[in-house]
């Protein structure tokens, strides 16, 4: 269960926090990819006070953090509807 919130639902409340925070896509989307690569190595290292995962650990997992936060910037943002075309009238 701890993985789960580590890597899904942390990521994803980071993504809503810095969309809503910034307003600004391309800023959110810098803001949550730091911040859920933090977030992961910080729950690693509370998680884990013996040492067995290291920064490398970190470094092999923070992609799936950091997309699900990136696909939430953009899923707030409405990126992921996709580009209408805009038809243009003939008078």
């Amino acid at each position: 269960m701890e993985a789960i919130t580590v890597l899904i639902v942390l990521p994803v409340a980071i993504g809503a926090a810095a969309e809503i925070m910034l307003r600004d896509p391309s800023r959110a989307s810098l803001a949550a990819a730091v911040a859920s690569a933090l977030a992961v190595y910080a729950s690693l290292h509370h998680l884990d006070p013996d040492g067995t995962w290291n920064a490398l650990a970190t470094f092999l997992v923070s992609p799936l953090a950091i997309a699900f936060s990136l696909a939430t910037v953009l899923a707030c943002h409405g990126h992921l509807e996709g580009r209408r075309r805009h038809r243009r009238r003939v008078a």
